[in-house]
């Protein structure tokens, strides 16, 4: 048996972007599952919150004909690879698995080319979360806000304390996080599907989105002078310490909380995102399978799927990293209370049809939109002459880039 092991046992080599202390220790879960298999796992993690630097390296990894055996590609990018030809099918390992029975309908079709699951997905995150700092609020006697109204209300009580009111990073994708909350918040499922899932130009163009880029310039005032080029973990480590009071991040935000021995609901408190309660914003991350050769290879290959999605993986990964499982009726009694919220809001949002994909996180839109419409967000917030008629004309064209 051990010498059977030995001649299964192949490398897996995993380019990923978990890199800050909650993703590492995610990460090191599966790595150590892998390991128990017999396999060696080669770890190829490129920094970068966003993905942007390892979509890079990845890109270049895959032209030269040198693919890792799993990338961590998500949303429509997992389709645009697949038609490159370059995945491969793990059918027979959802099969054996019931992937199909495990997961709901609008993450397995995510995962699938033509029918074929090419990627496995480890995880759901929401991504319309804010979390607050309970003994700044108190102190500042601010309340937790339920919507917009209230957000500046409270943010107003917080900078008169000497607080900074919302820990931001300037980044590009962390602007469009705020953005796409505030899109969700103030007009309604309907209206953040038909803005930036369906690309509509009227609505592109009406005048909730006109009061949607009001709303979210007007936030900016509330973060401080240093945010620029901050990484979102340094922005969660800011209300952690007590130096500002809120954070607009999704979940894997909580994650950094947790590793910094904070306690849920006494030391940090999660909910959802001004006005958002009844919807879900999801991101997915996934690991897309690249075609790789030797038998060895693709046996660590599908055991690495398989353990993916293994009950056992799903509780680790996900405690670590903040999320939810994305496979469904698992026992959650280890998660703590923001993650039983946030399963449970994904299951109601699923049943009724409230659940949308993130564009601020690769799950909406082609890659090239994305880009586009995020670079337009972030000069706009950046750009105070620039006026929401003349960000509104930019983001329609922007839409038109794919």
């Amino acid at each position: 048996m051990a010498l059977c092991g030995a001649a299964r046992a192949g490398e897996v080599e995993v380019l990923h972007y978990w890199t800050s202390g909650s993703e590492a220790k995610a990460a090191a879960a599966l790595k150590s599952m892998l390991q128990a298999k017999g396999h060696t796992w080669r770890d190829f993690a490129v920094a970068g919150g966003g993905g942007d630097s390892a979509m890079t390296v990845l890109k270049s990894r895959v032209v030269s004909g040198n693919a890792p055996a799993a990338g961590q590609i998500k949303g429509p990018s997992l389709q645009e690879w697949a038609a490159e030809g370059v995945l491969a099918s793990i059918d027979d390992v959802a099969k054996a698995e019931k992937w199909d029975s495990l997961l709901p309908k609008q993450i397995a079709d995510v995962m699938k080319y033509k029918g074929s699951y090419v990627a496995a997905p480890l995880n759901v995150h929401r991504v319309n979360w804010l979390y607050a700092n309970p003994e700044v609020l108190k102190k500042a006697g601010a309340k937790l806000p339920a919507n917009w109204d209230e957000f500046f209300t409270t943010a107003e009580a917080l900078k008169k304390a000497g607080v900074i009111p919302l820990a931001h990073g300037g980044q590009n994708w962390q602007d469009f996080t705020i953005f796409e909350s505030v899109a969700l918040g103030l007009g309604g499922v309907d209206f953040y599907r038909k803005a930036l899932v369906q690309l509509d130009a009227a609505t592109l163009n009406g005048p909730t989105m006109e009061k949607v880029l009001t709303t979210f310039r007007r936030i900016k005032g509330y973060t401080d002078k240093n945010a620029p080029g901050r990484d979102w973990n340094l922005a969660t480590g800011m209300v952690v310490k007590g130096e500002a009071g809120m954070q607009l991040m999704g979940d894997w935000a909580k994650g950094e909380f947790m590793a910094a021995g904070k306690q849920p609901g006494k030391d940090f408190v999660c909910t959802a995102a001004p006005g958002s309660a009844g919807a879900f914003t999801f991101n997915v991350d996934s690991l897309a399978m690249f075609k790789v050769k030797g038998d060895d290879k693709v046996k660590a290959q599908k055991d690495l799927a398989a353990a993916v999605m293994s009950p056992q993986f799903q509780e680790a990964f996900n405690i670590n990293k903040g999320s939810i499982p994305v496979r469904m009726n698992m026992d959650l009694s280890k998660f703590d209370d923001c993650a039983k919220a946030s399963a449970k809001d994904f299951a109601a949002s699923a049943q009724a049809g409230t659940l949308v994909p993130s564009i601020a996180h690769g799950m909406a839109v082609p890659a090239s939109v994305e880009g586009a419409i995020k670079d337009v967000v972030s000069q706009f917030w950046n750009n105070d002459r620039m006026t929401p008629k003349e960000a509104m004309s930019r983001l329609a064209a922007a839409a038109k880039s794919s």
